[in-house]
This record gives C-alpha cells, sequence and structure tokens, in this order.
C-alpha cells in the first residue's frame, strides 16, 4: 500500500520525466532548424504555462546533471546537449549553458552595467530590467565600466542576459525629466563614450541576441564589430515620438548599411532581421542563439592576439574626418527636435500609450 510520501515522490519522477522529455524534443527542434532556443522557450512559456521554458530550467538545473538525469531513464541524449557539457557549459553556474550568464566583478553585481572581466577580455552586461533602457545611470554605468576596461582589456564585449531583449532604447520616462540642458548633456556624454571606443585599442563587440532598438541599435553601431543571434533585430524607432535618433543613428547607420537604407530606417522606424542586418552590412556575423556569446568570444580572443598599436590606428583612421562633423550636426539636430511641441507629444502619447497628433510644430 502506498503512502502519501510514496506517491508523492511518484508524482515527482513523472514530472521530472516530463521535463526531461520536453528538453529532448524541444532539442530536437532546434537541431533541425526549426526553431531557435528562445523561441521554444517563449513559444513553451507562453503555449504550456512552462515557466521557465526547457532550455532556461535545464540551464538553471545544471546541464550536467540533465545529461546524467536522462541516460538514467534511458532516453536518448540530444547532440546539442551532449556537445554544450563536454564544452564545460554546464548552465547558470558556470556562466554559460544554452544561454550565457553574467559573472561580475566585486562590486559590479548590482549595477545596471554589469562589468565581466575574464582575462584580457572584459564583458559588459546592459542588465536594466525590464527593457535594458538607456538613461542617465546606464551611461554613467558605462562611463565608469569603460575607465576599467580601457588600458586593461585587448577586447570588449557588449551583451544582453535578457534572452528576449538587447537594450529597447532610451528610457522615455526619463526623457520626460529632462530640459534642453541636461539633454544636451547625456547626449555630449553618450557620444564622448562611443568615440572613446572608435578611437581605443579595445576592440568592441556587440552580441546581439534580441530587440536592439533605438539607443540600443546605436551601441551596437559604436562598437567595432557586431555579431547577431537568428532571434536578433534592429531598429531606429524614434521617428514615432517625434525625434530623431541622437546617439549616432543618423550617422553611423548609412556608413554601414548606405544611405539609402538608412534613410528608410529612420524615417519608417519599423525594425529589420538579424538576416536583413546581415544582408544590408549592419551586422559582421550570424549565428544560432545558443552559439552566439561563444563565437563573440572566439572574436575577442582573436582580436586580443593582434597587434594593439595598429588595431588603435586602423581604428582612428578609418572613423576620421566627417563623422565628427555629422555627430555635431546630429546633436544639434536632436536638441531641435526634441524640445519641440511634436516630441513633446510623442513622448506623452507614448508614455499615455495613444497615437501621437503631430502638428508640425
Amino acid at each position: 500500500m502506498s503512502t502519501p510520501e510514496t506517491a508523492q515522490q511518484i508524482d515527482e519522477r513523472v514530472v521530472d520525466r516530463f521535463q526531461l522529455k520536453a528538453l529532448i524534443e524541444a532539442c530536437l527542434v532546434v537541431e533541425e532548424g526549426v526553431a531557435g532556443i528562445r523561441d521554444v522557450d517563449l513559444g513553451m512559456m507562453m503555449g504550456t504555462g512552462m515557466v521557465p521554458g526547457p532550455f532556461a530550467r535545464a540551464d538553471f538545473r545544471g546541464l550536467d546533471d540533465v545529461l546524467a538525469a536522462i541516460e538514467r531513464v534511458g532516453f536518448e541524449p540530444p547532440v546539442i546537449l551532449r556537445r554544450l557539457v563536454a564544452q564545460g557549459r554546464f548552465g547558470a553556474k558556470s556562466g554559460q549553458g544554452f544561454y550565457p550568464y553574467p559573472q561580475p566583478d566585486a562590486g559590479w553585481e548590482g549595477e545596471p552595467v554589469k562589468l565581466d572581466t575574464r582575462g584580457d577580455l572584459a564583458i559588459l552586461w546592459l542588465d536594466n530590467p525590464p527593457a535594458n533602457s538607456l538613461g542617465p545611470t546606464v551611461v554613467e554605468a558605462l562611463e565608469r565600466a569603460w575607465k576599467q576596461v580601457e588600458g586593461a582589456a585587448r577586447a570588449m564585449i557588449v551583451a544582453s542576459p535578457n534572452p528576449a531583449l538587447w537594450s529597447a532604447g532610451a528610457d522615455i520616462k526619463a526623457f520626460t525629466q529632462m530640459d534642453a540642458e541636461s539633454g544636451r548633456d547625456l547626449l555630449e556624454r553618450s557620444h564622448a563614450l562611443f568615440r572613446a571606443w572608435e578611437s581605443s585599442r579595445v576592440m568592441t563587440i556587440a552580441a546581439v541576441n534580441a530587440l536592439a532598438l533605438g539607443g540600443g541599435c546605436e551601441i551596437a553601431m559604436a562598437c567595432d564589430v557586431r555579431i547577431a543571434g537568428y532571434s536578433a533585430s534592429f531598429g531606429q524607432p524614434e521617428i514615432a515620438l517625434g525625434l530623431i535618433p541622437g546617439f549616432g543613428g543618423t550617422q553611423r547607420l548609412p556608413r554601414l548599411v548606405g544611405p539609402a537604407k538608412a534613410l528608410e530606417m529612420n524615417t519608417v522606424g519599423e525594425p529589420i532581421s538579424a538576416e536583413e542586418a546581415f544582408e544590408y552590412g549592419l551586422v559582421n556575423r550570424l549565428t544560432a542563439d545558443h552559439e552566439l556569446f561563444d563565437t563573440a568570444l572566439a572574436w575577442a580572443r582573436k582580436f586580443a592576439g593582434q597587434a594593439p598599436v595598429a588595431l588603435e590606428q586602423i581604428k582612428r583612421v578609418s572613423h576620421a574626418g566627417e563623422l565628427d562633423e555629422g555627430i555635431e550636426a546630429e546633436k544639434a539636430g536632436f536638441i531641435n527636435a526634441f524640445t519641440s511641441e511634436d516630441a513633446r507629444e510623442g513622448i506623452s502619447a507614448f508614455v499615455s500609450k495613444r497615437k501621437p497628433e503631430f502638428k508640425g510644430r
């Protein structure tokens, strides 16, 4: 006769087998190219109520433990799981599994940007929930992190631990509290930081795993290289707020994708997929979502082995000339748009979740 304790143990084993089988099937979907890891997790969460999804759940349990459990019950382990475990990617406890996880330096654990130093490489994790939006506190954290990175690291990766969002752009609510002077100060600091990245011997890589919109897209463009997972997308939606891109979007985007496509993206405001971004030259390399961070690390290690002086000079001469003039024009244009009635209406409509009514003044 079974006891309540025995029944509970049986129920737990049934639940465990169900979760293991769900992970196996999810891995097969990814291996066959039907969908990406993020898509499967989100689909399972929305469709079945399995929270977290099978991949995130496995990461937090530990992929080595999951592999052992699958073998113990007699299921055939999926190839992708065996490969990750063989690479030492055990999940959250090791800093990487199906998803990457920050391992911040001491003192950076609670920051909106987490500095994660790994030898001569540095990772700046954008970690400002819920939208990884860019406001004064995030820019200040980026500045402090850069002061520690420059001169100490050979390459830097900008990444997000959020599987659904890289950065949704500027903090619109913070904009409602800014006047022309504070807005200009934020622009000046952001542009100075991005130009410092572009003129430094530290090679910078944006590892974009999801939505990179507005200021998020502009951070990626300020990096030397952009590597994107297939789930990524890029866009400059500022026009919907009655604004213009203010962190370099009117200047770097045409240099990457050409003036015609850049004008379209900046005036229409609709995002493009990772595949389109690669086709137009905004992205250097596409990769499967679960390989994105490893690919970025491989590029960073390659850059770290190059001659620092030569890297610095290549970057300096490549960005010399009219870019600084263009950025000055962009800053002036942004302030003009930011102080307009249209911008106040666009921002107010966004906060109120209604359609804006622009008057052209």
